[in-house]
Order: structure tokens, then C-alpha cells, then sequence
């Protein structure tokens, strides 16, 4: 899945080699060659040969010298606004893949080990593809999952032929770590309660009041033929033979033997029946036992146990306690389901290698972990304790200028990334490579098939996939200088000198070249390559952006950037994103400009004058829905789970009030000009006009602009003219 904005998962990377110069200089003398590449399937994996197929990963993993990986989503963004954008800071970027990872599925999980083979003077690589579905597989695992599925994904996903009916019928269901958590806790309490009643519909039983005459009937039904039964046990006759025989109970009272003790098997009782027959057993019968117990297919059987004395009885249903926490805990276990995998790649310390990998990450720990961090922060920390080790692939092309000039300005896609340094595995006949460039042999083996001239034709598969990206890191390293000849398998790459400056540097957002360390958590922006030309974008200052929602959906940038020039002058605006076709940021290239701008448009707001209409701001408050605020207000909408389609309904579903934000930019403001007063002792210099604003919104009207001041704003460069040749004078 890897298209436009359609953030795809890791791999890609390659090369650049120590005969650079070299291979610049005959880059212009090239040999065509025809290959034959060898054809067979990417091992697949779903809930049927999952098992074997995680002991045989297993093995594969533990020898590797690094694992790459790929993901498969159904969808990357629930809203338009939720794009990255180039006035987004570093934690609203990662807000908004928190929102992807938080409602969108994984639906494929790639996984290829490569191993190095000294003797053959070549990587072994074995990729795998597993389907994986959310489905619920415990009783007590709460609703069912709801995910979200983006159009264009979709139809992306079926272009490649992926297989829903597979996924959806055959994939690996998983618990994170903390939902098995949750699950243990659940397990736990009910067995700690009545065990015998901690299943399924049953509960802890009490009295109960026969308030019908069918309940108080069928209770003493119950009652005598508990007894005979039992009777017939102390007796040893056979009436207890010829109670489960009769015509009214042969269905539904079955002798069994359970646990060394006869019992009766409770068969075609209602929920109601069960609970009145567990109440006669435990108001009447100290020598019987009431349980429910796994039966075969995991369907629960409902019992009548006899235990003898009250010390049988408890040492019973001590037995019953443990066998059904065993049970339950080995139930949990096989929940956990794909991910195993995630556990094997984290508590083997290997290096990870994915393409442009940072979602793919928040995927990996939404899914398989727990819910994500509020901050980029302390997910950063929390990645780095679980994979100490991940190199992405599209920030090492485009961070090393050496690779960037071979590539000669090549897209660092991953498919063009793979067809540029691994044309020997590409799918063509005629290859056109430069004579000097080197090559790393990789021999791919899947079950008892293996080649090393392998094309499965499957791209964009999640286990082909990353596959691509291992074979493009692989040819990356040997351009930074790493040579596998003499690489021993107890020498782990990962601390090699030579990647170490690219060793966990994830892109949060790969058309700005923002960049996280995960091992340390700061951010940065890489400029050594590709991103020189970053300079296209202004800086962004938080505190000089305001962001507006619900204008008139036909005032188009340009006017919108007209409409600002003529209020504050054509200085005044730095540059101005749109959300989406009603929202718009709009940065100031001063703070105060912002306040000014909200106090302006709430002003206007408050009249009906001729100033309003003649207003350059009227257009954009046309229709009364146009709202303003500051950039926290921004941050706070991007916080909250909830996605609408428009902004302004997400800001109206969030709770954001017009007059709320108006005054938290007063607060703010006096905030801001305290903080400096007392910096510099001049604390009686703070504005009475801040004070009284900031003090009762509705019962002050001070804020409002005087007609002057509005009317001022209507020529912004005659009366600013004005003002300094007054002080001149």
C-alpha cells in the first residue's frame, strides 16, 4: 500500500558503494543483460498453519542478521484535515498518526530474516506474508472490533489482488499486552468468586424469590430428582438409571463421570432453569456441586458433580478452580495470536529495517502493545525499549548525500528504489545497470523451494515487500562501506560504525524531513540530502499561527491572502495552508497580529454598522459560522478521538466555543505580557485595557475595538503612514 498520500510501510533504501567516484565516472558506460528470474510464492500464513509457521520464523529470526518487516493498512488518514501539513509541529504530526494507527486495521504483516552465509557469500532471506483480522476471540473480550476502511486503500489493496475473503475468514486474531493484561485480571476475579458460576451467562447465585408457580414447580422438581438420583448412588441401584431413561428426562440428564466422581450432564435448560436448579443445589444439597465445565469444541457443559463431604466439596472445587484458571490462561495464550511474532522480534534485540516506517511503528505498538502515548515523546522512549535497533530505509537514502548522487535525483520509493539497485531481481529481461556497480547476492528460500534470481510478482504483499526493502538495505550497506565478507554471525550489525548515524532516525513526516530519534526522543530536521530543499517552506512559529474554521467554502487562497493584506498589510502574513475547503491556517509573521486578528473579528462580529459591511473581514465572516483561534486550540482538536469529516464539525464535535478560545487568547495575552513585566521590574506597565479583557468576558465589553480602531483597519498603510510622521513631528 504505497500511493500519493498513502503512507506505506518500511522498506527501501540503497546504496552507494566505495568505488563511488568511480562508479560516478563510468555511470555513462552501461551493458545490457537479460536475466531469468526464478518464480514461486511468498510463504503465506494464516490461522491454520500459524503454528508451525511461528517455530520455523522462530529459528529463522534467531540466526538473522536483520529483520525487515512491511505493513498492509486499510486506510491512513479518517479526515482530509488530518493530512500532514507544513505548519503541523512535530507532536501534532504525531497526533495525527496516532489517530491512523487508533482506527485503521492491519490487515498483512510482512517478515523476512536475512541471514548471511559466509560460505556461499550470500544473504538467506525468507520472507513471509501473515494475514491477520482483529477478530474476538474470548468470551470476555468485551464488543466486537470496529475499525475503519478508506476507499482508496481499498481499492488500492484489490488492485494488487489482495485476498479479503482470506483475511477475513483465515487471519491471525492477536491480543496486545496490555488487552492479555486486562484478560489474566478478568480470569482472575472470577475465579477468585464462585468458580462454579463464573462462566458465561451464569452468575454468582443468591437467593432468589419464587414469586410464579412455574418456578416454585420446577424447583421441587429439580429437588426430588436430584435426590433420588443421589439416593440411587448411595444405594448403588439402578434408579439413577431409570431417572435419566424416563421419557421426560432422557434428554436432558446424562451420567457421566467427571474429574473421578459421578455427576449428571444438565442438558436443554433455559439460563432461568440453571440459575434455579444452581439455588436447589446449594440451599439443599451439601454433597452436590454445581458446575460449569468446558465440554468438547470449547462449548460449555453444565453439571451436577457428587462430592460427599463438605470437605470434599471444597477441596472440589479447589480442583475445579485450578483446572479452570489453567484452562482460561491457556485460552488467553492462544489469543495472543500473531502477536508472538511481535514478541519474537522484540526479545531477540535484532536489527529492525523498514521504508518510511514511522506509522508502520505506531501500528506495531497500537496493535500489539497498548493504546499509544500522548506525546511523540514518550512514544519515541517507549519503541526504543521494545526495539532497541530500527534503521528506516527512506530516511538512509535521502540523509546520505553520496547515495543521493547515485541515485541522481531517482524517487527513493521503495519499488523504484528496488528496481534502481536490485535490477537482477527486478521484473524485466532487459536490465541496464552501470558496469562497476557492486551487487549482493541474496538467495531466497521458501519452504523446500529456493533461488537466488527470485521474483514472486507480487508486489505491494506485505512479505514481498519486505523483502524489497532487506535487499535494498542490503545494497545501501555495502555502498556506506560495510563489508559482509567479513562479517562473522557474532558480530551484530546493528553496532556497526558505519550505520550508527542512521540507527533509529524514523521521518514523522517524510515531505518535510521531520525527523525523531527514537533513542533519545528529539526531534530534528534532516537537511543533509533531499531535504536541502526544505527551504520552500517557511519556518513555523506555533505562536504566530491562528487557524479559522466555517467560513464561505468559495473564498479561494488567493482571495483569502488578499482579504489579510488588505487588513494588516502585505507583511503581515507569512503563509496560509488550507485544512480543508472551510479551514484554513493563516501564520502572521508577528504574534501579536494573532490577538489583534481575533479581537478584530470579534469586534466586527458584536456590530451591524456600516464599518462591518465595509469590512474587508466581512466576506470571511459571511453566514455567522466563521470561528478563530489560536494554535493550542488547533493541538486540542487534534487530540481528541473523535474524526469529522470538516474540520468545523470536528471543532464544533470536540466542544471548541467561539467565545471559549476568544478568551483563552485574552488570558493568554496578559499572561504572556506578566511574565515579561516581571522579567524586567516594569509590573505597573501591564495595559489596563489586558487586565480588563481578561477579567469578566461576559459582563466586560472592553475587548470590542472602537469604531476608530475598525475603521483604522481599513487602511492599515495610510494610518500607520500617519502615525509615524506624527512622531516625527
Amino acid at each position: 500500500m504505497r500511493k500519493q498520500w498513502l503512507i506505506r510501510p518500511l522498506s527501501k533504501t540503497l546504496t552507494l558503494n566505495p568505488n563511488f567516484t568511480r562508479s560516478l565516472s563510468s555511470s555513462t558506460t552501461t551493458t545490457t543483460t537479460t536475466t531469468t528470474t526464478t518464480t514461486f510464492a511468498v510463504k503465506k500464513v494464516t490461522k491454520t498453519n500459524f503454528v508451525s509457521a511461528l517455530e520455523e520464523l522462530r529459528r529463522h529470526v534467531r540466526d538473522a542478521d536483520f529483520i525487515s518487516i512491511d505493513l498492509e493498512m486499510t486506510g491512513v488518514t479518517s479526515a482530509p484535515w488530518r493530512k500532514s501539513f507544513a505548519l503541523d509541529t512535530y507532536n501534532i504530526k504525531y497526533l495525527k498518526v496516532k489517530d491512523s494507527a487508533d482506527k485503521f486495521a492491519v490487515v498483512q504483516f510482512g517478515v523476512c530474516p536475512f541471514r548471511w552465509d559466509s560460505k556461499k557469500q550470500s544473504f538467506v532471506a525468507h520472507p513471509y506474508t501473515f494475514y491477520i483480522f482483529p477478530r474476538k476471540e474470548l468470551p470476555f473480550d468485551g464488543p466486537a472490533y470496529e475499525f475503519l476502511c478508506q476507499t482508496s486503500s481499498m481499492e488500492f489493496l484489490a488492485k494488487y489482488q489482495f485476498d479479503f475473503n482470506i483475511c477475513i475468514r483465515e487471519g491471525i486474531s492477536y491480543l496486545s499486552r496490555k488487552q492479555e493484561e486486562e484478560a489474566l485480571c478478568h480470569l482472575n476475579l472470577a475465579c477468585d468468586g464462585e468458580s462454579s458460576t463464573s462462566r458465561s451467562h451464569l452468575t454468582e447465585v443468591k437467593d432468589i424469590l419464587l414469586d410464579s408457580v412455574t418456578d416454585i414447580l420446577f424447583s421441587e422438581r429439580m429437588k426430588n430428582r436430584f435426590e433420588k438420583w443421589r439416593d440411587s448412588l448411595l444405594r448403588n441401584t439402578t434408579e439413577g438409571s431409570r431417572l435419566e431413561n424416563s421419557n421426560d428426562s432422557k434428554t436432558q440428564f446424562q451420567t457421566i463421570f467427571f474429574k473421578m466422581r459421578p455427576a449428571l450432564k444438565l442438558i436443554g435448560f433455559t439460563s432461568h432453569q440453571f440459575r434455579l436448579i444452581n439455588m436447589v443445589i446449594l440451599k439443599d444439597f451439601k454433597d452436590l456441586a454445581f458446575i460449569c465445565n468446558s465440554g468438547e469444541n470449547s462449548s460449555d457443559q453444565i453439571l451436577v458433580v457428587y462430592v460427599g463431604s463438605n470437605d470434599d466439596k471444597d477441596i472440589f472445587m479447589k480442583e475445579v478452580k485450578d483446572s479452570l484458571l489453567k484452562e482460561t490462561e491457556l485460552k488467553v495464550k492462544a489469543a495472543v495470536g500473531f502477536r508472538h511474532i511481535i514478541d519474537l522480534l522484540s526479545s531477540e534485540n535484532k536489527l529492525i529495517v523498514g521504508h518510511n516506517c514511522f506509522l508502520d511503528t505506531a501500528h506495531i505498538y497500537r496493535k500489539f502493545f497498548g493504546p499509544l502515548p500522548s506525546t511523540v515523546e514518550e512514544f519515541a522512549s517507549s519503541v526504543h525499549k521494545n526495539f532497541p535497533y530500527i534503521i528506516d530505509t527512506k530516511y538512509l537514502m535521502n540523509a546520505n548525500v553520496l547515495i543521493q548522487l547515485l541515485m541522481n535525483k531517482n524517487s527513493t520509493s521503495l519499488s523504484s528504489a528496488f528496481s534502481f539497485f536490485c535490477p537482477h531481481f527486478s521484473n524485466v529481461s532487459e536490465i541496464s545497470s552501470s558496469s562497476s556497480r557492486p551487487r549482493v547476492n541474496v538467495e531466497v528460500q521458501v519452504d523446500e523451494m529456493s533461488s537466488s534470481n527470485w521474483n514472486s510478482r507480487a508486489n505491494h504483499e506485505a512479505g514481498y515487500d519486505s523483502f524489497m526493502t532487506g535487499c535494498v538495505f542490503a545494497e545501501a550497506c555495502t555502498h556506506l562501506g560495510v563489508d559482509f565478507k567479513l562479517h562473522v554471525p557474532s558480530s551484530a550489525l546493528s553496532h556497526n560504525e558505519k550505520l550508527q548515524k542512521y540507527l533509529n532516525h524514523l521521518y514523522v513526516s517524510w515531505d518535510s524531513g521531520d525527523t525523531i530519534d527514537l533513542s533519545t526522543g528529539n526531534s530534528f530536521l534532516e537537511s543533509s540530502g533531499y531535504h536541502n530543499r526544505r527551504y520552500r517552506y517557511p519556518e513555523v512559529v506555533s505562536e504566530n499561527v491562528a487557524i479559522i474554521w466555517g467560513f464561505p467554502s468559495n473564498i479561494m487562497p488567493k482571495e483569502l491572502k488578499e482579504i489579510f493584506y488588505k487588513v494588516f498589510g502585505r507583511d503581515s502574513i507569512t503563509s496560509i495552508h488550507y485544512l480543508d475547503e472551510t479551514a484554513a491556517f493563516v501564520q502572521f509573521s508577528k504574534k501579536n497580529l494573532v490577538f489583534k486578528f481575533l479581537t478584530m473579528k470579534e469586534s466586527l462580529e458584536r456590530n451591524n454598522d456600516a464599518v462591518r459591511v465595509l469590512h474587508p473581514l466581512s466576506k470571511l465572516l459571511e453566514g455567522g459560522n466563521t470561528r478563530a483561534a489560536g494554535y493550542k486550540v488547533y493541538t486540542d482538536i487534534c487530540g481528541s478521538p473523535i474524526s469529522k469529516l470538516q474540520f468545523a464539525d470536528q471543532a464544533e464535535a470536540v466542544g471548541i466555543d467561539q467565545n471559549t478560545t476568544y478568551e483563552l487568547e485574552l488570558k493568554e495575552e496578559v499572561e504572556s505580557e506578566e511574565e515579561k513585566c516581571l522579567e524586567t521590574g516594569t509590573e505597573n506597565s501591564i495595559s489596563s485595557k489586558s487586565r480588563s479583557r481578561a477579567g469578566s468576558y461576559d459582563s466586560s465589553r472592553s475587548s470590542k475595538l472602537s469604531s476608530v480602531e475598525l475603521i483604522e483597519s481599513l487602511f492599515p498603510s495610510e494610518f500607520q503612514l500617519g502615525k509615524v510622521r506624527r512622531t516625527n513631528t
